[in-house]
Parts: C-alpha cells; structure tokens; sequence
C-alpha cells in the first residue's frame, strides 16, 4: 500500500455518517442565515434566543397558542429535538453522537426516527458529491 492510499483510508476514517450534517451550513444554503447574522446571534444567551423567539413567536399567537401548540407542553420535545439536531450535526458518527447524549445506540436511533433527523439533512446529502 503506497502514502496516498494510506491517506485516504486516514481521511475516510475521521470522516464519519455525519460529515453530511450541519444545522449552520443547511441554514445558510436556505438563506436563513448568515455570517453577520452567527455573529450577533453568538453574543446571546441561549435563554436570550429563546425568549427572544418566544416574543416574535407571539405576535402571530392563535388563541395562546404559538405554532398552534401548548408551548409548556411542547418544550420538552422542542428542546430534544433541538439538542438531537446539534449531537448529530457536531459528531462525526451516530455512536459518537449517542455517547454525546450518554445514549445507548439502539435509543439515539429510535430518537432520529421519531424527529426526523435523517429527513431534516437528507436535502443536504444528496446535493454533495
């Protein structure tokens, strides 16, 4: 086996199932977000953004109801998803991301099916090569 062989297999290595997902760049590519837009939205709390979230939310509230849900409710499931997103989108593999979130392999797989993760980065792996 020659060096460059041997760098690819390297490569192929360190790059995991996940290496497809990122909320940042599936943003950008919608044009949700920005660079400038990372930059001041970094500068706030995660209770900040939340709230912050909350308050625009309201303003288009149906009977209390923001997004037509009972958001104390809703929060806990809100949050997993949000958390699930991000474990896979910073980890290089599902096992990586499951001993992330102190999960066994068989829940974090249960947990993708029942949020739709694959589905949610499924538009971003198909346009890579």
């Amino acid at each position: 086996m020659v060096y460059w062989e041997l760098v690819i297999i390297k490569k192929r290595k360190n790059e995991g199932t996940n290496r497809y997902y990122s909320l940042a760049k599936k943003l950008k590519r919608e044009g949700k977000t920005n660079e400038e837009f990372e930059i001041i939205f970094n500068n706030l709390s995660l209770e900040e953004v939340i709230g912050l979230k909350l308050e625009l939310a309201s303003r288009f509230a149906f009977n209390g109801k923001m997004y037509g849900l009972p958001i104390w409710i809703s929060l806990p499931n809100i949050v997993r998803d949000a958390v699930l997103k991000f474990a896979v989108s910073a980890t290089r593999t599902k096992n990586e991301a499951a001993r992330f979130l102190g999960l066994n392999v068989r829940h974090l797989h249960a947990l993708i099916k029942k949020y739709e993760i694959d589905n949610y980065f499924q538009e971003e792996v198909d346009k890579e090569p």
